[in-house]
């Protein structure tokens, strides 16, 4: 009798809630051993070579925005994590020494070739786009090369290709620190012929690092982080040439570094729930996956870091060939946290 009391006591969102299973997070790791090769790191990214060996990238120095800022990275052979190894600098033609923000890997469908875009210059307001490349799944790279002349490549998230091999870059520009706006740089299959898309530049929302979502019916949606407290959307019916009015979300967000991809019949995005505080770094302690069957509106999923301190950040998220899921992010800015899950259990 007691235990039927019990349950009759209990509300019917309360069983809905207890009933629903848990993702499998299957892994759950640190990436470097901390503090051995640089002081502070962020802004993590991942990709997977042909023959499914995973590379990881991110930048690393003394503090972010100084000079000896470089992108490093390393390899998992299928058991373990390469130690860390530079992959690229801020080395310009004059010999000046520049901090590196950003990197981005991307591999095309089908295609062995890994490529690596990062940012150098002294901010984010004076930054230029660079892109190396490797064939030999990120043992070695070739020299870097400047994008064209106002072009920087992706921001923060992953590129997309489009079936017929046109390639979509997320992109933005921090004009200055009060004026943000976003667009899309968008490729021939070749990484040639670079041309730009504003993203409803006459609205009042301040917003960049977008990612990209393709739905069911080709129309394609970008989620952007902003200044106004929610994570902003915008959409393109063709091909993302030209894009409606940037319109919220229904997710908070305290002006921090999102990611979204598709999962089987959904979308995932990985976000800090919270609102903007007085400072940049405030309500990053908390990390989230929510869900969506349209990509405006969200339902929690899964808590990844729920602290009262700390910074759990820009998080990147990824799906493997094998159907993995995979997501990165700023630990504290002294490690990268890698998380999988196994979304079919």
């Amino acid at each position: 009798m007691r235990i039927i009391f019990f349950l009759l006591t209990l509300n019917l969102p309360q069983l809905i809630c207890a009933q629903i299973k848990p993702l499998n997070v299957i892994k759950s790791e640190f990436i470097f051993e901390q503090g051995k090769n640089f002081e502070q790191c962020h802004a993590s990214t991942i990709e997977e070579t042909q023959d499914g060996k995973l590379l990881i990238s991110w930048f690393a120095g003394t503090q972010e925005g100084k000079n000896d800022v470089k992108i490093w990275g390393s390899i998992f052979d299928g058991t373990k994590w390469s130690e860390p190894q530079v992959w690229a600098d801020g080395l310009s033609d004059n010999n000046s020494q520049y901090p590196c923000w950003n990197p981005v890997l991307f591999r095309k469908n089908q295609n062995s070739e890994i490529y690596l875009f990062y940012k150098v210059g002294p901010n984010p307001r004076e930054w230029w786009g660079m892109m190396k490349t490797s064939i030999d799944n990120g043992r070695t790279w070739s020299n870097p090369i400047k994008l064209p002349d106002g072009f920087l490549g992706p921001i923060k998230n992953k590129p997309k290709e489009l079936s017929d091999g046109t390639i979509l870059y997320p992109s933005s520009v921090e004009i200055t620190e009060d004026r943000w706006i976003a667009h899309i740089e968008i490729t021939d299959q070749n990484i040639k012929n670079w041309k730009k898309y504003p993203i409803n530049h006459k609205s009042s929302f301040n917003v960049i690092q977008p990612s990209i979502l393709i739905h069911p019916d080709q129309n394609i949606q970008v989620l952007c982080r902003s200044k106004e407290g929610f994570i902003i959307s915008s959409w393109s019916v063709d091909g993302g040439k030209t894009w409606s009015k940037l319109r919220k979300t229904n997710l908070i967000n305290p002006n921090s570094g999102t990611d979204a991809i598709p999962v089987k019949d959904q979308f995932w995005i990985v976000y800090n729930p919270d609102l903007p505080g007085k400072d940049w770094w405030e309500g990053r302690s908390k990390l989230n996956i929510a869900n969506s069957h349209d990509g405006m509106n969200w339902e929690k999923l899964f808590a990844l870091e729920n602290e009262a301190q700390g910074e759990f950040s820009y998080p990147t998220i990824f799906q493997d060939s094998k159907g993995f899921i995979h997501i990165s992010y700023t630990y504290n800015r002294v490690n990268i946290k890698h998380i999988v899950i196994n979304p079919n259990d």
